[in-house]
């Protein structure tokens, strides 16, 4: 599918530089959605290289399954440097993992939409977390995390122009059926 999503965005007339610039980008589900999961918990609100410490921290420090996670103290996941909210957050979702055996079995019959009302169900989970799940834990094609600040400022870039969420929800229609690719390439125009 990556190919297939790369040669119909290089068509567009907005994004055809930037995938001509970097070239194709992959987008496939993980192995381990739980991990997955605590990493985009991990990465709200902070710079990618403070994530990328405290994830170093928790992965030395503990064993990032749900189980381990529920058992663990409030006081060893501060000490890996979350915040109390992030450390309540991540035992949140460890429960509904236990108490729904969440799996890729579990969400693959359910709609983009139907996935990220069920994550956010989960205290601590927005729509954010639940459209970075839905892109890097399940792979799906067709995310557009709109709330993520890197996605609105590459739109921005590319359109050359201010933009309300909605026109920029409006605007991505175009990369339907692989709107998850476009925001690969709308983070790529961002950073640079």
């Amino acid at each position: 599918m990556s190919e297939q999503a790369v040669e119909y965005l290089r068509d567009d007339r907005v994004l055809s530089t930037v995938v001509n610039e970097h070239g194709p980008v992959t987008l496939e589900p993980v192995d381990n959605l739980f991990q997955r999961f605590v990493i985009s918990i991990i990465r709200q609100q902070v710079s990618m290289q403070s994530a990328a410490a405290i994830r170093e921290r928790l992965f030395d420090t503990i064993d990032v399954t749900p189980r381990s996670i529920e058992r663990t103290n409030t006081e060893a996941l501060l000490n890996v440097g979350l915040s109390q909210a992030k450390a309540d957050y991540i035992q949140n979702i460890a429960t509904a993992f236990m108490e729904n055996e969440y799996s890729h079995a579990y969400f693959e019959e359910m709609s983009n939409d139907d996935v990220v009302t069920e994550l956010t169900n989960i205290k601590g989970v927005g729509p954010w977390t639940a459209r970075m799940q839905l892109m890097f834990g399940l792979g799906r094609p067709d995310v557009f995390p709109v709330e993520d600040l890197g996605i609105r400022k590459g739109m921005e870039t590319l359109f050359e122009e201010e933009m309300t969420r909605g026109e920029m929800r409006d605007a991505a229609t175009r990369w339907k059926p692989f709107r998850s690719y476009a925001s690969l390439y709308l983070w790529k125009a961002y950073e640079d």
